[in-house]
């Protein structure tokens, strides 16, 4: 439970961060750490993304709207490239390109204030608040994340028991 009386601000950059560094992305490594290169880079079809695919897509988004935007940096984003590539570059390679970004980005969280949040910017041609940057990141990676669990436990025919805990207590039903 939270303090009823903690500023809103500072309890949403908390929850984002915790909810991008703490639960998504260790889910997220642990599902492509599991898995061979080929899995990795396994489409079920060509209208669809590979892990990989949506790993480079996470870490241009996650670049683009919380670290080049709130530190003022140019956004060198080439998205085609993310949906475009079809392998050659190793799960490990990947998953610390993405950490270094979550890192960042962490850090970006850990310092924004309501000021920054009401702030205007101007993020892949869309005229967003602070806010709505964030809170687009967040769910983003959600989303994403959520495909990769997806395609994990399909071609793992397994669960991942991210919520094993969840059974040892009763709060499971």
């Amino acid at each position: 439970m939270t303090d009823l009386n903690a500023d809103v601000t500072a309890l949403f950059l908390e929850f984002s961060r915790k909810k991008l560094l703490e639960q998504d992305w260790p889910r997220l490594r642990a599902c492509v750490e599991s898995l061979t290169e080929s899995q990795v880079w396994w489409r079920p079809n060509a209208a669809s993304n590979s892990i990989g695919n949506l790993i480079l897509h996470l870490n241009g988004n996650v670049r683009q709207w919380l670290v080049a935007s709130f530190n003022g940096q140019e956004d060198g984003r080439d998205r085609p490239v993310e949906f475009g590539a079809e392998g050659g570059i190793p799960a490990p390679v990947l998953l610390e390109k993405l950490g270094a970004t979550i890192e960042e980005a962490s850090a970006v969280l850990s310092r924004l204030t309501e000021a920054d949040l009401l702030a205007p910017y101007e993020i892949q041609g869309y005229k967003v608040t602070g806010l709505y940057a964030v809170y687009q990141v967040v769910e983003h990676f959600a989303m994403h994340y959520g495909q990769i669990l997806y395609i994990t436990k399909n071609l793992r025919g397994a669960d991942l028991e991210f919520y094993s805990e969840l059974s040892k207590t009763g709060r499971a039903s």
